[in-house]
């Protein structure tokens, strides 16, 4: 393979959270950076784990690893090691959503037993996020297709601590925009249509909402991310760890 994703400063930050090292036996103690480029792979090209290139090893080793590491939570370590500068002057909202392909419907107890959905695009998931005031992302929630936004943001909020948060008019509830109030909270949510007193918002923060919808368009670069080929949440959730790990230290 010529060509790799990971840098050298990207590397270095993610390296002490990994499992194993060179030395160990097993499927640990191969290279570490070797088996990330090859998750990469995967991930960038949306393709099957049976064709992973030789280069990387024998493709159900990598891929028994894969969930070795899943199961231990790895790959949200990483990312929490790489997000340690966020900057929660201002924080965003947004859910987007992903078609989930055929291979990522067969979980044990059926798709409906993952955060997967029938919506009108069809079986889908959406990632709802939140963003800092750059646009990286700090936190996700994984939800069916057909669900509203609203239906995660309290989880995803709860111990978050940010002056303002931005979001669009689907996130205009009475219950959210009083909890902002509660914590002290700026909201930049403009009013939906039906509200018979529009409240008023600051128009030029509004703006600054695209830096999230900026962010979702890099994810789906990996086109692992912007089609669900993963039959369970948590593998999903890993591969956007990971990917959003090589954004966010970018």
């Amino acid at each position: 393979m010529d060509r790799y994703i990971l840098t050298d400063a990207q590397w270095a930050k993610m390296e002490p959270h990994c499992l194993g090292k060179v030395t160990d036996r097993g499927r640990s103690g191969t290279n570490n950076r070797l088996f990330l480029e090859a998750v990469l792979w995967i991930a960038r090209t949306g393709s099957p784990w049976r064709d992973l290139p030789p280069e990387f090893g024998k493709w159900n080793t990598i891929f028994k690893r894969y969930r070795d590491w899943v199961k231990a939570s790895v790959f949200e370590n990483i990312f929490a090691a790489v997000n340690d500068d966020t900057d929660m002057e201002y924080a965003m909202i947004d859910g987007t959503i992903v078609k989930v392909h055929r291979h990522g419907q067969g979980a044990k107890g059926g798709p409906y037993s993952q955060a997967i959905g029938k919506s009108r695009g069809g079986m889908t998931t959406k990632i709802l996020a939140l963003t800092d005031s750059f646009g990286n992302l700090v936190k996700f929630r994984l939800m069916p297709g057909q669900y509203h936004d609203l239906a995660e943001v309290k989880p995803l909020i709860g111990d978050m601590d940010f002056q303002t948060l931005l979001a669009d008019k689907a996130f205009d509830a009475d219950w959210l925009l009083k909890e902002l109030n509660d914590r002290g909270a700026k909201a930049v949510i403009p009013p939906k249509s039906n509200r018979k007193i529009q409240r008023i918002f600051d128009q030029c923060m509004y703006k600054w909402r695209h830096l999230i919808e900026n962010y979702f368009c890099k994810l789906k670069e990996f086109k692992r991310i912007a089609m669900r080929s993963d039959k369970t949440d948590s593998s999903f959730s890993a591969m956007i760890y990971l990917c959003a790990s090589v954004i966010n230290s970018r």
